[in-house]
């Protein structure tokens, strides 16, 4: 099991001199990765300061050698694809191909989509997601691409340079568990990354849930390529986290992925994730 840590892009994440700090922390202290939300406005209402994701993750890039990056999760139906194409490619190249690319539907869809003019029907947002990571999969080849999709359309464009990591970075697809259509989704790429419901962010699954979720995704899966399932919470560091997450990993969980309770004030808290970054992952034996 590999362990990463989970940051908003808002709050004091917004200034990327503090997520520059938390990644090299998370490095020194032997985690694996680090990934940072993707949202513009998450609830417009709160009128929360932002910082962009993808430059935060080029501070947190070269402020580190080893360890992992990503947004968890960027929400490909709101973004142009071969803008989004080439902000992936910068980072897989300034971190020497360490980007994994978290993708889904996004939200709130009101706030994140409809408060800009766009779509806010699911059914077309997940149209959109599936045919931009098409696109994106195949802008990361270098090679020319022409398109003539439904929603996207591209003619005879080469986007240069190629992404680091060959043929493309691996892709994450995040959706609510046990809602089975993210999951087929997950199946046809790297790895999942579900939620259990709304207000579970900072919760660790049951076992079961886990389970249940890694029969599911194998049944459909082709071949027999690394496939990772990632799930998260908040847990205590040394053995005490190990009793937590070990059932987990026993039921097919490869990635713990170290969340602040969203109904706790630590979420975008730079003091509370540092103190916990420090602390070192747990110890799974």
């Amino acid at each position: 099991m590999r362990f990463s840590i989970n940051i908003p892009n808002f709050g004091d994440f917004a200034d990327v001199r503090t997520v520059a700090r938390i990644a090299s922390a998370a490095e020194d202290a032997g985690w694996d990765a680090l990934f940072v939300w993707d949202h513009v406005v998450h609830d417009k209402i709160e009128r929360k300061i932002f910082g962009d994701p993808w430059m935060l993750l080029t501070g947190a890039a070269l402020a580190t050698t080893r360890i992992k990056l990503g947004t968890l999760v960027t929400p490909v139906p709101r973004r142009r694809p071969q803008q989004l194409a080439r902000q992936v490619a910068t980072l897989d190249a300034v971190s020497g191909g360490r980007v994994i690319f978290g993708a889904g539907l996004g939200g709130p869809v009101a706030d994140e989509y409809g408060a800009f003019g766009e779509p806010t029907d699911r059914v077309v947002l997940a149209e959109r997601l599936d045919e931009g990571l098409e696109l994106l999969a195949r802008f990361w080849t270098g090679d020319p691409v022409t398109h003539h999709g439904t929603h996207y359309q591209v003619d005879d464009v080469a986007l240069l340079p190629a992404t680091v990591q060959r043929p493309r970075p691996p892709v994450w697809i995040a959706g609510f568990w046990p809602n089975r259509r993210p999951m087929r989704r997950a199946a046809r790429w790297d790895g999942a990354v579900p939620l259990f419901g709304n207000g579970s962010h900072g919760y660790a699954p049951s076992v079961d849930e886990v389970r249940e979720l890694v029969g599911y995704v194998r049944q459909h899966r082709e071949g027999d390529a690394p496939f990772e399932i990632v799930v998260g919470g908040a847990s205590p560091a040394g053995a005490a986290g190990g009793d937590l997450l070990g059932p987990l990993r026993d039921a097919g969980a490869t990635w713990w992925d170290e969340r602040q309770r969203i109904d706790g004030d630590g979420v975008d808290s730079f003091d509370a994730v540092l103190r916990r970054v420090e602390q070192g992952p747990p110890v799974v034996t």
